[in-house]
């Protein structure tokens, strides 16, 4: 896994939002597509808003409850890459490594929200 620097997160989560723009883009025009393509453009690049905005929070409660936020809508954007794949509007090879970095980046979200819990005793 790679470095999980603040300034490192900021760059993955923005590139993972322009993978996605450009999942939406490639994506058929039929309506089944365009409407779980749409709900994948949402959720997919909201993590990285969540995470920008839980940089800049005041407390320890208000970051864990962004992060989980941005955990939330990770999870949403795996489920519609399932649903996209399931429906074979594309293959699962080509959302693999989209699914590999949603993945890394659950599990780097997931251990610094572990981390503050432990530290501040709500874990």
């Amino acid at each position: 896994m790679a470095d999980s620097s603040p300034s490192d997160l900021k760059v993955r989560t923005r590139r993972f939002a322009l993978r996605v723009i450009r999942l939406y883009g490639a994506l058929p025009t039929s309506v089944v597509a365009q409407t779980l393509g749409k709900q994948v453009l949402r959720s997919g690049t909201s993590v990285g808003a969540y995470y920008r905005e839980a940089c800049r929070t005041r407390s320890d409660a208000e970051f864990i409850s962004l992060i989980e936020g941005g955990l939330k809508e990770l999870e949403e954007t795996i489920y519609w890459f399932e649903l996209i794949v399931d429906a074979e509007l594309f293959a699962a090879e080509r959302l693999a490594d989209l699914m590999t970095e949603a993945d890394e980046l659950m599990a780097i979200l997931t251990a610094s929200v572990k981390t503050v819990k432990s530290r501040t005793g709500r874990a």
